[in-house]
């Protein structure tokens, strides 16, 4: 029973040493933080899937585009492209790629929310406060995940557009997103 007061008081000192070493800003604040941010870029993901519907819907397609930012944004090079190519097919391959990035930069949050929930999860076990409400977790994956399948609809739907050689690059890139997230 000693020893199980000793360690006791060594694993309190050691609690409030952490505790006094990060409470500069409550934990609320990094929450909320975080929060606002994963909502900023569902919000800017959204907007693109809806820039991509419109200019698909557009008659005349017309806007910018350019064979280096797009296969630039994309990580790629093709000899095929040729910068006569269609600006509007260049526009919606532009916006498309740009939208799989943000798709896959908050997945990368909800990935590493999930990481946190689990590592707090295991601190419990060992007397830590956890708060075991998953609702804001389930929220952001749920969130996601339909965005996710909106964005992959417009991609289908543009596949014609998108060719032969970037098609198959997005849907890969597609599926590592949501088995990643079904996985954790």
């Amino acid at each position: 029973l000693r020893l199980v007061a000793v360690l006791r008081a060594i694993l309190e000192g050691e609690k409030a040493a952490v505790i006094k070493r990060d409470r500069h800003l409550p934990l609320s604040f990094h929450r909320r933080q975080e929060e606002m941010k994963f909502s900023l870029g569902l919000q800017r993901l959204q907007h693109r899937v809806r820039e991509i519907q419109a200019l698909r819907d557009s008659p005349t397609g017309e806007g910018p585009g350019s064979v280096g930012l797009l296969w630039s944004v994309a990580g790629w090079h093709d000899p095929q492209v040729t910068p006569g190519a269609n600006g509007a097919t260049l526009e919606l391959s532009t916006l498309i790629l740009e939208a799989v990035k943000e798709l896959e930069a908050a997945k990368q949050q909800v990935l590493k929310r999930i990481q946190i929930w689990k590592r707090q999860q295991q601190l419990a076990g060992n007397g830590a406060i956890f708060e075991e409400n998953l609702a804001p977790l389930q929220k952001r994956c749920e969130s996601l995940v339909e965005v996710y399948f909106q964005l992959h609809q417009q991609v289908m739907a543009a596949s014609a557009e998108l060719g032969a050689e970037l098609l198959p690059r997005l849907l890969e890139r597609f599926n590592e997103v949501l088995s990643s997230l079904v996985k954790r």
